[in-house]
């Protein structure tokens, strides 16, 4: 197995550092930044993320949505759910409420009887009122293109927020869910305690020409070949570069296009 990949620099000696201090900080400060967290070299990311550009071209989300409000209320909805059982709730509560002002002048009530198959409805409920009311209170019933302003509304997170970003704004992000979390870890491409720890290595070492659709391939691995309970490397086109320990299978898959996605009628 391949030790961790990182680059460094060697540390300056005591007397110099107390001539120049001005020229250290600028040495640790490079230091701290060229650290890479992967057991990958630069050349098995490119071609792991070279292979998964092929494999989906354009990789999408699979939560149903027409405009930036409700893709905020989908993801919302979805912690703790599956994309098909939000899809399922939402289809026809967007008919009737796709904007903040709608959204309220539904009710919580009425709300709660679109969602109730979604686990933690209750709750749930109470913050796409209560975002509604902020969108429309502070920011003119628009989405702010913002994570800071996107984690001040009530029930988005910080992996809410870089959904939006991603998907409704078109910013490079990183939205670390329970399979990007997995996936980081196991094949040890990013690995990290918390979803804040990867997140941030994995912006690191992803190369930049692939950075922007990462988080959906990602996601897509994770999710139909990278299983939770058993992964299905047989089904991998990565088998040959992965360095997980629990790999089963080392010849990758045939590298071709995959069908184009059927949103709403993914396989959970």
């Amino acid at each position: 197995m391949a030790a961790e990949y990182r680059v460094s620099m060697a540390n300056p000696k005591l007397k110099s550092v107390s001539k120049t201090p001005q020229g250290a900080n600028v040495i640790a400060r490079r230091k701290k930044a060229a650290a890479v967290h992967t057991v990958y070299s630069l050349a098995e990311r490119e071609e792991i993320f070279r292979r998964f550009s092929v494999q989906r071209p354009e990789p999408r989300g699979e939560l149903e949505h027409t405009n930036p409000f409700t893709l905020v209320v989908a993801v919302a909805l979805s912690a703790q759910a599956t994309d098909v059982g939000v899809n399922k709730a939402t289809r026809a509560l967007f008919q009737i409420a796709d904007t903040p002002k709608k959204m309220l002048d539904l009710g919580e009530e009425r709300l709660r009887d679109y969602i109730r198959t979604i686990g933690l409805y209750r709750n749930k409920a109470k913050n796409v009122i209560a975002l509604s009311q902020m969108l429309v209170d502070q920011f003119a019933g628009e989405v702010p293109k913002t994570r800071d302003e996107l984690v001040r509304l009530p029930g988005v997170g910080r992996k809410t927020a870089n959904v939006v970003l991603s998907m409704a704004f078109g910013q490079a992000t990183m939205a670390v869910d329970t399979h990007i979390f997995r996936i980081a870890n196991r094949i040890r491409l990013a690995p990290g305690k918390t979803p804040d720890e990867v997140e941030a290595r994995l912006m690191k070492v992803i190369p930049k020409p692939y950075l922007y659709h990462a988080h959906h391939w990602l996601i897509l691995h994770g999710r139909y070949t990278c299983k939770a309970r058993r992964p299905e490397c047989e089904r991998c086109v990565i088998a040959d570069l992965c360095k997980s320990p629990e790999k089963s299978w080392d010849v990758p898959a045939p590298l071709v296009e995959l069908p184009p996605q059927v949103i709403g009628e993914a396989v959970e």
